[in-house]
């Protein structure tokens, strides 16, 4: 066998409504818009016009069928009888002319009868049309006195009529008389109707398509406003550009939030930015202190001038002191690069506050041995993240050992899921309440103090991770000190 390969596949046809489909949606939406609008009002002209159509097509025939019922019934010929044929092409054939048709109101009608037995059609002297006959028009010699049917139907020459059947006599002879009334000028008026509505329709359409773009363009200015703005924001990096917002519309609405998100934004890059500064600022101290420490043990060892064993000592515990601050400072940038949001931390599970605060302070005590803690804590149980609520609630308790006086008192509560620790130092000023809670704020009181400004930082961020609140401010009893305050939903048992 030959190793020919296949003739390639010939590609899918794509169907024409997917064609129609994937053009209209690569149109603007501008033209998109333009060309819904002038569909949706050509649809509804279109049914209005067959609706009126309709209606004056009805009304019309109605009219015809009205005045033909109650015109009155030709009487019958004087003559000793009707010449009566076998159809109505012969009977019209056969009948004399030159005599004047009988006109029975304001439009002219034609008459003939017919025959039952035997089977005939006959034309009255005047007659100048024959009415075509049909096969239920039979069921007129069940018809009673003054009774009629009102039917369509048509001369033998094709025009369309509206037929009057009866039943009378002549002589002792049954017959039927069919009056019909030709409807051409209804047909005419009808057409000229539907010519004068269809270029109605058209020019309608054509009006509700300029007025679409005008529209479509009209509407979606505030759309391109924002295209602009965001291409100036792709183009520049320039967060923050807003667009004036009118109304409150969906569009008012899209703007609106467009201004939020990037009035949001920039407020992340800012806080982004005071974070990188702040963060480059409180590292500039340790990495400069490792550095001129570092520098001076190679210095000596380079010069063969070692340095006192004392001096030595003290310059290594400085450097370590250094590094502790350093790795401290570290953990905390970390802690606070978190996003703020609880759905995108950690997971939350069931936390026992009342056991993190009791590890707390048995920490605390280690970092403030001369201190005094008084401790009372009740069951609470919270969701939240278990090491970020710790290292909250140790923040709080280092804050409160580094401004407690040798000897003081730390005094930690926990009831109904308010957390309280309150200490006996200067305590805070109420001007400087405001900044405590703000990333690498430090009192200016408190500068010379080891510590990088970001421990109330994260106690804030974690709490708020809990759904919580927490707050900082003077005692309650008018005495020295700070108390801070930390309320968590939960309850006393765990859900």
């Amino acid at each position: 066998m030959s190793n020919i390969p296949p003739p390639p596949l010939a590609p899918p046809r794509t169907s024409r409504p997917r064609r129609l489909a994937h053009w209209f949606r690569s149109r603007s939406l501008r033209s998109r818009l333009t060309f819904l609008s002038a569909a949706a009002v050509a649809v509804a002209i279109a049914l209005s016009a067959l609706a009126c159509w309709f209606i004056v097509e009805k009304q019309l025939y109605n009219q015809v069928r009205t005045d033909l019922a109650s015109a009155p019934l030709p009487p019958t010929p004087r003559v000793p009888s009707l010449d009566c044929y076998s159809t109505p092409e012969a009977a019209l054939q056969n009948q004399p002319r030159g005599i004047t048709p009988e006109n029975s109101g304001p439009v002219a009608r034609d008459t003939q009868y017919v025959r039952a037995s035997p089977t005939g059609v006959c034309l009255p002297p005047y007659a100048t049309k024959a009415i075509e006959l049909k096969p239920s028009d039979a069921d007129g010699f069940q018809l009673k006195g003054g009774q009629s049917i009102i039917r369509d139907g048509q001369f033998t020459d094709g025009t369309p009529a509206v037929v009057r059947v009866s039943l009378t006599h002549f002589g002792s002879r049954p017959i039927l008389l069919m009056v019909a009334t030709p409807t051409q000028s209804v047909e005419d008026s009808l057409q000229g109707l539907a010519i004068l509505l269809g270029a109605v329709s058209f020019g309608g359409i054509l009006l509700a398509a300029a007025a679409g773009r005008l529209v479509a363009r009209s509407s979606l200015k505030p759309v391109d406003q924002l295209t602009d703005a965001v291409e100036h924001i792709a183009r520049t990096e320039e967060v923050g550009t807003t667009i004036p917002v009118h109304g409150d519309d969906e569009i008012a609405r899209l703007s609106t939030s467009f201004n939020s998100m990037s009035t949001a934004l920039a407020n992340s890059r800012e806080r982004q930015t005071r974070l990188i500064a702040d963060a480059g600022h409180e590292l500039r101290t340790p990495l400069t202190s490792l550095r001129t420490n570092v520098d001076l043990l190679i210095r000596s060892n380079d010069t063969g001038r070692p340095l006192p064993p004392a001096t030595k000592t003290k310059l290594l515990g400085n450097m370590k002191a250094q590094m502790q601050e350093l790795t401290v400072l570290i953990g905390d940038l970390l802690q606070l690069s978190r996003p703020d949001s609880p759905k995108a931390g950690p997971n939350l599970t069931v936390v026992a506050l009342h056991e993190i605060a009791q590890r707390a302070v048995e920490r605390a005590k280690l970092r403030g041995p001369g201190l005094v803690f008084e401790t009372a804590t009740e069951p609470w149980f919270v969701h939240g993240d278990a090491a970020g609520l710790e290292r909250a609630v140790i923040n709080l308790l280092d804050n409160a050992v580094k401004y407690s006086p040798p000897g003081g008192t730390i005094d930690v509560r926990l009831q109904q899921g308010v957390l309280t620790v309150r200490d006996h130092g200067p305590g805070i000023p109420p001007d400087e309440l405001q900044y405590v809670f703000d990333r690498f704020w430090r009192s200016p009181s408190s500068r010379q103090l080891p510590g990088s400004g970001l421990g109330l930082s994260i106690v804030a961020q974690s709490v708020r991770e809990a759904g919580g609140e927490v707050s900082l401010g003077p005692a309650g009893d008018g005495g020295p000190g700070a108390l801070a305050t930390v309320r968590l939903p939960g309850g006393p048992a765990p859900e």
